[in-house]
């Protein structure tokens, strides 16, 4: 991807922290007043602290296990000037979740670190990706291999390949060959019946979620699909589906994963 096109998806990005560009219904993203803090330096995973005190962490955001490079490239931001908007309510340990932009270059603290490939999109402990137009840029610095995505991830259906990865967050596609409604839980598996591969488990207030979106069993099977979540074990590979936005439909793909 050129430097032009890399460039455009960071301007889309680039929405005004004092307010969203279009309501936002869900509790967890509407935006307080913005305001401008200074960023005095990074605590442990990504937390953003600032001179006044305050602490936070980057909305819609997923710091990196191998954080090096993400820290070094945040921490070289210390001591400039942060417009600030904190989202939904702070996390247990007090810490807002915010949008930040750096007012010297106007850059979008968390887009930076997605589009190069330093970070994964994820909603965290809310309910709900606030800004899901991050995706795009995550899918770009995937499709030139930066950073975290290097190496290509395992297919959903590569049940060994996925075991190496128990207890890590990860982005994994595949077709979904099965759709299980029971009474709690509904169950999205990978492989056909016996096979080795992922089954991603959707709770029963998820699933009524996300059947009012429009994805039922009947219109995700057999269509290819992005998976983002932390692989356990259990009979094979399990993904908990925490939110709706933690399964993203992929049009104008085949069954090959090629576009069409």
């Amino acid at each position: 991807m050129g430097l032009r096109r890399h460039s455009a998806l960071l301007a889309l990005l680039a929405w005004p922290c004092s307010a969203p560009a279009e309501p936002v219904a869900h509790p967890d993203c509407r935006a307080a007043p913005a305001r401008t803090e200074t960023l005095a330096g990074l605590g442990p995973r990504g937390e953003l602290r600032f001179a006044s005190g305050g602490r936070a962490v980057l909305d819609s955001l997923r710091w990196p296990e191998d954080d090096e490079s993400a820290r070094e490239r945040l921490s070289a931001r210390a001591g400039q000037r942060i417009l600030v908007t904190p989202r939904g309510l702070p996390d247990r340990w007090g810490r807002e979740r915010v949008g930040a932009e750096a007012l010297d270059d106007a850059a979008d603290l968390a887009g930076d670190l997605v589009a190069a490939g330093l970070a994964a999109v994820d909603p965290g402990e809310a309910d709900a990706l606030c800004r899901p137009a991050l995706r795009l840029v995550e899918e770009a610095a995937r499709r030139r291999r930066l950073s975290l995505w290097r190496e290509a991830s395992p297919d959903a259906q590569d049940g060994p390949a996925l075991r190496q990865l128990a207890g890590r967050f990860a982005v994994i596609e595949g077709i979904v060959r099965h759709v299980g409604e029971r009474g709690t839980r509904t169950y999205l598996d990978f492989v056909p019946r016996g096979g080795d591969g992922l089954t991603v488990t959707v709770t029963k207030r998820t699933w009524r979620t996300m059947a009012a979106h429009g994805l039922t069993a009947d219109s995700l099977h057999g269509t290819r699909v992005r998976v983002r979540g932390v692989i356990e074990i259990g009979r094979g590979p399990v993904i908990a589906a925490a939110t709706p936005d933690a399964i993203e439909v992929l049009h104008g793909q085949d069954d090959s994963g090629m576009r069409r």
